[in-house]
């Protein structure tokens, strides 16, 4: 029987997580940093992810990469390796969001998210279970949306794009279990961030909307995602794999 101090324990983890340096990300972090893992965070701007790092401490390091640059996921998965070592928790996190129609939607703009989000997660997926399938160990973690299984208005290709992690994770768990390595995603509800809550004090009415829609009638914040996280990638979860968690205080069964 595992102790219930190992049970969540990630000593000994390297994490990478895309969009590391703000919002869920940095929670996940921040999270994964308690539960004794080291993690790397992955963005495009340097100077917010080495001062998210600072903050964080000496368990956080950084690495700069484009996830729509596809060509160098390669290179980054050599880079993150030479440096910190063999990355046992990927966390594809990094995404873009805009609130358009179909009918207002570009098809530059429709590729340009799927890309991110898609694509993107794909490439990086691809360039590190090599590593884990050595270390016969892993765990890739998914940051789906409320939008993976609701049809939620004039966010067309936001949902399209979420909604292509549910077939992602499942189909990745059924390819990647034998190799050890786990597949999971989270769905968070609506998180209480800085831009959330700037928006919903413009807009009382849609405040109002999805709290109703919310049993717990509260939003979540950031360090819910992070520690739920921190389970799914833990030896707690040991047998969890397939699964797109949603933290979302009840929104999917509320009515």
């Amino acid at each position: 029987m595992t102790e219930f101090s190992k049970a969540f324990s990630l000593e000994g983890e390297l994490a990478l997580i895309t969009g590391g340096a703000t919002g869920i990300g940095r929670a996940m972090a921040y999270a994964f940093i308690q539960a004794g893992a080291r993690v790397v965070l992955v963005g495009r701007r340097h100077g917010i992810l080495e001062a998210a790092a600072t903050e964080l401490g000496p368990g956080a390091g950084v690495a700069i990469h484009d996830v729509v640059d596809t060509r160098h996921a390669q290179t980054l998965a050599a880079e993150v390796r030479e440096r910190f070592g063999t990355v046992t928790i990927l966390v594809n996190n990094a995404g873009n969001h805009f609130k358009k129609s179909i009918e207002e939607t570009e098809e530059d703009e429709f590729r340009n998210l799927l890309d991110t989000h898609v694509t993107g997660a794909y490439a990086l997926t691809r360039a590190f279970v090599p590593g884990m399938a050595e270390a016969e160990k892993g765990h890739v973690l998914f940051t789906a949306s409320m939008a993976s299984f609701m049809g939620l208005p004039k966010v067309f290709a936001y949902t399209t794009a979420k909604a292509a992690y549910l077939g992602m994770v499942r189909s990745l768990a059924v390819d990647l279990s034998p190799k050890g390595i786990r597949v999971n995603g989270i769905a968070p509800g609506f998180i209480e961030t800085e831009i959330s809550r700037k928006a919903f004090e413009g807009d009382p009415q849609r405040k109002e909307k999805v709290l109703g829609r919310t049993p717990m009638r509260m939003f979540g914040k950031p360090e819910d995602i992070g520690w739920a996280a921190v389970y799914l990638s833990s030896p707690a979860a040991r047998f969890v794999t397939g699964v797109v968690l949603p933290v979302d205080g009840g929104m999917l069964v509320g009515f």
